[in-house]
């Protein structure tokens, strides 16, 4: 962190504010009066005595309570320090209270031996401990070795000198006792040691609360010098409590007391925020390695001074000269040993280091705040293909990609000005420049390093390949390599978004192959998926380059074409439409796979961009004009309208409501007579499902009738109308009425699974239906219909009873080949014959014919949606033998129908009359007749009786029932 940073992440700090330099301005002010009193005598010897003892004793009293709370008041590793800082300043605070007692209290002079010297002797060995705890504790016995070596060098050398200036006469006793000598000697010696463990702990201090720490120093160096002076015999003998040396004492005191609260404490750094050093050794580690040799100068001084004296050198002198010079050997002795041993570490480290860097994988790069590089790790071989000593000098831009450099350099300008404790690295991801001319994917973890970069690298490539594969299969069909439905939205909103939101000539077309579940099941699942992808490659090649062309899934495609900018919306729906059409009859060409010609068809449907529209509605339009173009005959284009979507609303409320129908009982049954041409007899009765609205009336709605052809909800309806019909047919056989019934059924319903074949014969058997009396109506011929399973249930339909009947027979190419197929007994002729009979020749030819096949065949025919006069006479002069429709009766109800069977014929125009029989059926032979009144009004139904349908349309086309 630079010294910015460490300012501005600093928290508030004690002593650096207004407050701080206002206690330092008070304790100066207060220790310059105490000096100038001292200095002024304090104006009578009374005063000068009471503030050379008691207030010395006040001063010493206030650090010692000063230390002591401050210790209480923090729980760190520092506080046995200060509490016995505390008890030293305390005896200090005691001795001067026994000097001030008899001085100032009892008015005698101090003895020499007194309990003040006993508080004074006490006032050093707490002060010596407590520096020991402060002084940073060494970490193996070398280091104690050396730290009691270097308090020995720096105490004896102060012994040495101190020796020979003054206590060498302070050693001869004079008459006084060996108690008095004793005490004499034991002040400056214990002072000696004191200064050598403050000179000796100076450099070696703990990291925190240095200010604090110094400033305790200080004040006892302070303390020191003026006991060291006032051992001297020449202010001894002449000392005098009040004078200026007391200001000394004061000071040190007043000093210790204000060192744990008003000077600047700075917090640790952690480890972590720490910059490295600068180059360069330190102030304060220079006088901790010159203070032995400084020690050792200080003992040959004392030597020399006595021999340029021409004094006889002290055998203590010698002494302690001798074991200073001993112990300054020991020492160098020891930090040379020391000195081998970390210069081997230091080689085994970077011998290690070196090793981890060259054996890397990863390249390392030292850059400089320029740009140069500095040093390159041998690494850069075999990941860039170029030699570490090519790249070093040269400019980390010359290898990176120049659309990658400004981010990086963003980036590294980012992560430069932000503070290493927020960022203390950061990851860059660019493209380098290999030794073979390629582009490699590089990923770098960055870290500061003396104002330049560590660039850590590492090649990426292949993760980036694989990560762009897997992001390109996720949008992509696995198939044809198209853009999936994902992406395909995607390119949607994007087109829709942006400076093309306002453009109306974007279009979507969606398109479905006709025909393509036929390829499946005719030439397998291979073949299939060979056509998808030749589909879609014909789908990619008639698109533009802008444009994009996807596979939504099974056979579904489609295509989002973008608008030019234009303003004339007809002529870009023509333009589309044009271009849509081209896709249709591109796809639609002949597909050669394995030998084969494949043919599909493609209904394609197409949906414009409007104004505010999303990208789901969009799609959406698009395939409800693509389902529009295969309802209205496939293999066409249909562009997408508003009605499509009114169209599909109300499909779905019509399902809905057919749902409640279901439910509620609202369906209804009718029966329409089928009619014997040649005798007007009725022959059966063919059952139909009708509709009764909330006002009563029945309706048969097309699109009713087309919603309910998909789903559980048509299966449902089928169950309803063949048990229904059944039920009624057996209980009108009960009562007389021999009539068969005809339930018109999809094909693909028999081989639904939801009405099994078990069914019908339980519905059979629980209504006792004779045999003969239900007749299926197979109601389509879808060719995807397996005829060999429809064959199949037909013959176990026959075998229960039960009749066949092919419906809308000459409407389909799929009718001839189930005629040739399927195991029928009647045919019933599609509408679409039967209207047009009398008007086209062609039409009566066709009709003709097929009744023909019919005859020869021996299977009879019925001819539905007979509504004229003139159609009975053609188709009964054709040979056909029954018929239903209008001419003869609409739909009825059970009553109605009843009155029918019991009249029993119906007239026929241009026949004469016939007897009126009862209870005829489809070939089942001669009845008893019974001969019945002709009515005019029996013709056809009254007015009363007549359901409320239109005569002019046909049943099926009956208004839908408002919703």
């Amino acid at each position: 962190m630079s010294a910015e940073g460490v300012l501005l992440a600093r928290p508030p700090v004690s002593g650096g504010g207004p407050t701080g330099v206002l206690a330092q301005l008070c304790l100066a002010l207060i220790c310059g009066g105490y000096a100038t009193g001292a200095a002024l005598g304090w104006g009578s010897p009374e005063v000068a005595l009471f503030m050379g003892d008691f207030g010395l004793s006040i001063a010493a009293l206030i650090a010692s309570v000063s230390c002591l709370l401050y210790a209480r008041g923090r729980d760190s590793r520092f506080r046995p320090a200060w509490l016995l800082f505390s008890f030293s300043s305390l005896m200090a605070a005691g001795g001067n209270a026994v000097w001030g007692w008899y001085e100032v209290v009892l008015g005698e002079q101090v003895p020499s031996l007194s309990l003040a010297d006993l508080f004074f002797l006490c006032f050093a060995p707490p002060a010596i401990v407590g520096l020991l705890v402060l002084a940073k504790r060494p970490v193996t016995k070398a280091g104690w070795v050396c730290l009691a070596l270097d308090s020995w060098l720096i105490g004896g050398s102060l012994l040495t000198l101190s020796w020979s200036l003054a206590l060498a006469h302070t050693a001869h006793f004079d008459g006084e006792s060996v108690a008095q000598a004793a005490l004499s000697l034991a002040y400056p010696l214990l002072d000696i040691v004191l200064v050598s463990m403050v000179l000796a702990l100076h450099f070696r201090r703990a990291t925190g609360s240095r200010s604090a720490v110094n400033t305790a120093i200080a004040a006892l160096a302070l303390t020191v010098l003026c006991d060291a002076l006032f051992t001297s015999p020449l202010l001894r003998a002449s000392y005098r409590s009040g004078q200026l040396l007391d200001a000394g004492w004061f000071a040190g005191s007043l000093l210790l007391a204000y060192a744990p609260w008003g000077v600047r404490r700075l917090p640790e750094i952690p480890s972590y925020t720490r910059q490295p050093r600068h180059v360069g050794r330190p102030v304060a580690g220079s006088l901790a390695a010159l203070t032995p040799y400084l020690a050792a100068a200080v003992c040959t001084l004392g030597i020399l001074y006595n021999v340029i004296e021409g004094r006889r050198v002290d055998r203590v002198v010698v002494l302690t000269g001798c074991t200073v010079v001993l112990a300054l050997v020991v020492r160098q002795g020891i930090m040379l040993v020391d000195n081998i041993a970390l210069t081997q570490e230091l080689a085994q480290k970077e011998n290690h280091f070196r090793s981890l860097v060259q054996g890397s994988s990863d390249v390392i790069m030292i850059a400089e705040p320029s740009g140069t590089l500095r040093y390159v790790s041998p690494a850069a071989a075999g990941v860039y293909g170029r030699e570490a000593d090519d790249l070093v000098g040269s400019e980390l831009s010359s290898i990176i990609h120049p659309d990658d450099l400004g981010q990086v350099v963003h980036e590294v300008r980012r992560f430069l000005a932000t503070p290493p404790a927020e960022e203390p690295t950061t990851r860059i991801e660019c493209r380098f420049r290999s030794g073979g001319g390629d582009w490699l994917n590089v990923e770098s973890t960055v870290n500061r390093h003396q104002g330049g970069l560590i660039f850590n690298s590492r090649d990426v490539t292949e993760r980036v390949r694989l990560q762009a594969q897997l992001q390109h299969n996720a949008e992509h069909d696995p198939l044809t390599d198209l853009p999936n439905r994902a992406l395909f939205t995607e390119r949607v909103r994007q087109a829709l978004g942006g400076r093309r939101a306002t453009d109306p000539g974007t279009a979507v077309l969606f398109i479905d192959l006709d025909g393509f579940k036929g390829v499946n099941d005719r030439l397998g699942h291979q073949v299939g998926d060979e056509l998808l992808i030749h589909a879609a490659r014909r789908l990619q090649e008639s698109v533009r380059a802008g444009d994009t062309a996807a596979r939504l899934g099974g056979d579904e495609f489609a295509a989002l074409v973008l608008g030019d900018g234009g303003c004339d919306q007809r002529a870009r729906e023509y333009q589309v439409h044009e271009i849509a059409d081209r896709l249709r009859l591109g796809l639609s060409q002949p597909y050669r796979i394995d030998g084969n010609d494949v043919r599909v068809a493609a209904s394609i449907g197409v949906a414009f961009a409007e104004p505010g529209i999303t990208p789901t509605d969009l799609m959406r339009n698009a395939d409800l004009a693509m389902y529009r173009a295969k309802a209205a005959g496939k293999d066409r284009v249909e562009l997408y309208a508003p009605q499509m979507q009114a169209d599909v609303v109300r499909r779905t409320q019509l399902a809905a409501r057919l749902r409640t129908a279901l439910r509620d009982g609202e369906f209804a049954l009718l029966h329409q007579p089928v009619v014997n041409l040649t005798t007007g007899r009725v022959s059966a009765v063919a059952a139909q499902a009708r509709w009764r609205s909330a006002q009563g009336i029945l309706f048969t709605p097309a699109e009713f009738l087309r919603t309910a052809d998909d789903g559980d909800r048509t299966a449902e309806l089928g169950r309803w109308l063949l048990e229904e019909a059944v039920e009624q047919a057996a209980d009108r056989a009960r009562t007389g009425h021999r009539a068969p019934v005809a339930v018109r059924l999809p094909a693909r319903k028999l081989l639904d699974r939801s009405m099994p074949l078990g069914s019908i014969e339980t519905l059979l058997t629980r209504h006792r239906l004779p045999s003969g009396a239900l007749m299926i109506e197979l109601a389509d011929s879808d060719p995807r219909s397996s005829l060999d399973e429809l064959e199949h249930r037909l013959a176990a339909l026959r075998r229960l009873g039960v009749r066949i009947a092919l419906d809308g027979f000459g409407s389909g190419y799929a009718a001839i080949n189930a005629l040739r197929r399927l195991p029928v007994d009647v045919l019933k002729l599609d509408r679409g014959l039967v209207e047009g009979v009398v008007e086209s020749a062609r039409l009566h030819k066709i009709t003709a014919g097929l009744l023909r096949i019919a005859c020869d065949l021996g299977i009879e025919s019925v001819a539905e949606g007979i509504d004229l006069p003139e159609q009975v006479v053609a188709l009964r002069a054709m040979g056909c033998t029954h018929g239903q429709g209008m001419a003869f009766s609409g739909p009825l109800d059970e009553h109605r129908l009843r009155r029918a069977l019991v009249r029993g014929v119906y007239p026929l125009p241009g026949a004469a009359p016939v007897p009126v029989l009862t209870g005829p059926a489809l070939t089942t032979g001669a009845l008893p007749v019974r001969r019945a009144r002709m009515l005019a009004s029996d013709r056809v139904p009254r007015p009363s009786d007549r359901i409320p349908l239109p005569s002019s349309r046909s049943n099926n086309e009956t208004p839908v029932p408002p919703t």
